[in-house]
C-alpha cells in the first residue's frame, strides 16, 4: 500500500466526558465492532472478573475509574482506528490536556439524564480553542432523561457549540423504540439485548412510508415525523468541511451499554471523521504526507509491565514514515537513536511494528533520555507547540516509611515524576521532598504505585502552598535577587530540571513579593528556559 494511501486510512481520535458518562464502556464497544475483543469488561462492576481492556492499571480496575489516558488500536471496515481512551476525573485533567495534542478530532460523551457536566465544559474548550472537530455522542438513552430538543439546547449553550442531529431516538428510557439514523435514513431497533449482532436495520427512505408504523407503532412513528420535521427546520444541514473546521458538531444517540447506536456513531465516524492533519512546529507547518520522519512525546508511562520495569514514551507520528532501528535525532538532546523494538499497542498488550505512518501512536522503550513535549526527527530541527504544563494545586511533603527501602522510593519518585502525573520540588533550605498536583486523587495513586510496582512505602505531610511560580532572574537586578533569595529562603526549591520555584503559601503573599521585586519574573509554567543567574 502507498504511503500516501497509509495516511487516509488512519483515524486517531480521543474519547473524552465528564467521569461516570460512560466513555470506557464506549471505547469497550467499538473495539468489540473492531473484533479487537470478543467479550467487553463491566468497568463498574466487580461481580464480572473481566474488567476493561482500556483499563489496564490495578488501580484503575479497583476504582472503576480511568487515571490515565490508555492508547488502543484496531481495523474496521479498511481503516485503522487509533482511539485514546482519557481520564474524566477532573484530578487526572492534565493527562488528559496533553493527550488532546496527539489527536486529530474527538468525541464527547454526554449523558441523557445528567446533560453537560463541568468536566466537558472544560475540556470541551481546550478542543474549540485548537479547532479540533467534535462529535458529539448522547449516551445511556436506555434510560430516563432529558428531552432530545432540551439537550441539544443545552449543547449549543454550555458548551458553545453548532450542532446538527445525524441521528435521533425514538423515545427514550423504557419506551426507548430505536434511533433514526437521518444520515443514512434507516432504522435501527432497540431490543435490549448488549449482542454486537442483535439490532436489526432496516431502510427507510421516505418518512411517510407505511413501513415505520409497522415498525415501531402509529403514536411513535407520528412523533418521530413531528420531531425530524422540527430538527429539519431549527438545525444546520449537515457539512462535513464545516466540521472538519470546528465549526459544525454532528451529534449521535445511543446507549454504549446495550451497544446500541455504537455502530452508527462508528460509521458515521470512518466516514466523516478526518485523517491525520498538520501540526504547527514552532518553526514551521508540518503536513503528513511530507517524506521525513517527524512526531513528539505527549506521555510517558513507567511500569506498563512492572515485572520488567519498562518505561515507554508514548509518540504520535506526525510526518513521514517511522522505521524500526533506523537513527533519528533527539531534538532536545541533540543526539541520534535508535529503537529496536518499537510498540504498537492494545491497551496492555503490546506488538512490536516494523514500520509507522502518521497518525500512529508509537510506544518506544526508554531509559530516561524522553520529557513530555519532546521532538523527534529524520534530522530536521524542529519543536512542536501546545504541551501545557500547568501550575500544581495540592501540594505534600513526601516521607519514607521504610527507610530500608530508600532507594526504590527515589527510582519510583523519578519515574513517576517523569510521567508528568505530578511535579517534584526539593526545598533549598534541608533538602526535603514535596510533591505538587493538578488534583488530590493523584497523591492516592502515587502511593498505590510506589507500594505495587516499586515496593516502596510513602506517608504525606500537609504543606500550605497557595501556588508554585517558576523564577526568572534572566533581567532581575542582582541585589533583588539576593534579597529575595534571603528573605523567601525556606520557600524556595529546585524543581526537577534544576529550576529555582517559589511556593507562594498565600496569593496577598505572591502580590507582596511581586510588588517588592518588580524586576524578577514570576511564571505559572515551567517552559521557559533558566538564565546561568538562577542555577
Amino acid at each position: 500500500m502507498k504511503f500516501t494511501d497509509e495516511i487516509a486510512r488512519r483515524r486517531t481520535f480521543g474519547i473524552v466526558s465528564h467521569p461516570d458518562a460512560g466513555k470506557t464502556t464506549l471505547t469497550e464497544k467499538l473495539l468489540l465492532y473492531g473484533g479487537a475483543i470478543q467479550e467487553a469488561g463491566a468497568v463498574k462492576s466487580n461481580k464480572i472478573k473481566k474488567g476493561a481492556a482500556s483499563d489496564f492499571m490495578e488501580i484503575e480496575r479497583q476504582r472503576g475509574i480511568s487515571v490515565a489516558t490508555s492508547v488502543l488500536a484496531f481495523e474496521y471496515d479498511g481503516k485503522k482506528i487509533n482511539i485514546l481512551d482519557t481520564p474524566g476525573h477532573k484530578d487526572f485533567a492534565e493527562d488528559t490536556f496533553r493527550t488532546l495534542t496527539a489527536v486529530d478530532s474527538v468525541i464527547v460523551v454526554i449523558d441523557v439524564a445528567k446533560g453537560v457536566e463541568e468536566q466537558t465544559e472544560k475540556l470541551v474548550k481546550v478542543c474549540r480553542m485548537r479547532q479540533i472537530p467534535i462529535i458529539v455522542f448522547v449516551n445511556k438513552m436506555d434510560r430516563e432523561g432529558k428531552d432530545a430538543f432540551d439537550l441539544l439546547d443545552e449543547i449549543e449553550q454550555k458548551l458553545e457549540l453548532r450542532v446538527t442531529p445525524l441521528s435521533f431516538p425514538i423515545g427514550m428510557g423504557y419506551d426507548l423504540k430505536g434511533i433514526y439514523n437521518i444520515h443514512r435514513k434507516n432504522v435501527n431497533l432497540f431490543t435490549g439485548a448488549s449482542s454486537k449482532d442483535i439490532h436489526s436495520t432496516t431502510a427507510i427512505s421516505d418518512l411517510n412510508d407505511e413501513k415505520l408504523n409497522q415498525l415501531i407503532g402509529d403514536p411513535a412513528a407520528e412523533t418521530l415525523r413531528e420531531e425530524l420535521e422540527l430538527a429539519t427546520g431549527i438545525y444546520p444541514e449537515f457539512n462535513r468541511q464545516e466540521y472538519l473546521d470546528g465549526e459544525l458538531q454532528p451529534v449521535f444517540f445511543g446507549s454504549a451499554l446495550h451497544n446500541f447506536g455504537v455502530k452508527e456513531l462508528l460509521d458515521g465516524f470512518i466516514e466523516i471523521a478526518p485523517a491525520p492533519r498538520a501540526k504547527n512546529a514552532e518553526e514551521r507547518l508540518v503536513k503528513p504526507n511530507e517524506k521525513d520522519f517527524s512526531g513528539f512525546v505527549f506521555k510517558i508511562h513507567a511500569n506498563m509491565d512492572p515485572r520488567h520495569r519498562d518505561r515507554l514514551a508514548f509518540i504520535k507520528i506526525v510526518s513521514g514514515t517511522f522505521e524500526r532501528n533506523k537513527a533519528y535525532k533527539h531534538v532536545r538532546l541533540d543526539k541520534n537513536l535508535k529503537f529496536s523494538s518499537p510498540n504498537a499497542f492494545f491497551a496492555e498488550k503490546k506488538e512490536i511494528v516494523d514500520e509507522s505512518f502518521p497518525g500512529d501512536i508509537v510506544g518506544l522503550h526508554d531509559t530516561g533520555n524522553f520529557k513530555i513535549g519532546d521532538t523527534l526527527t529524520s534530522g530536521e530541527e524542529l519543536h512542536y507547540k501546545g504541551i501545557p504544563s500547568f501550575s500544581p494545586e495540592h501540594f505534600r511533603y513526601i516521607n519514607n516509611a521504610d527507610p530500608m527501602k530508600s532507594k526504590q522510593l527515589a527510582k519510583g519518585i523519578d519515574q513517576l515524576m517523569d510521567e508528568g502525573v505530578a511535579q517534584l520540588f526539593t526545598l533549598e533550605l534541608n533538602g526535603r521532598k514535596v510533591i505538587g498536583t493538578v488534583g488530590a486523587l493523584q497523591f492516592e495513586v502515587i502511593q498505590y504505585r510506589l507500594e505495587h510496582e516499586y515496593g516502596a512505602t510513602c506517608s504525606y505531610e500537609n504543606l500550605n502552598v497557595h501556588k508554585a511560580c517558576w523564577v526568572d532572574g534572566s533581567v532581575a537586578k542582582p541585589e533583588e535577587m539576593t534579597d529575595f533569595k534571603r528573605v523567601k529562603s525556606k520557600f524556595l526549591c529546585k524543581d526537577k530540571r534544576g529550576q529555582l520555584v517559589f511556593l507562594a503559601d498565600s496569593s496577598f503573599s505572591l502580590q507582596m513579593t511581586q510588588q517588592k521585586y518588580p524586576s524578577i519574573k514570576f511564571h505559572f509554567i515551567s517552559e521557559f528556559e533558566p538564565e546561568a543567574s538562577l542555577k
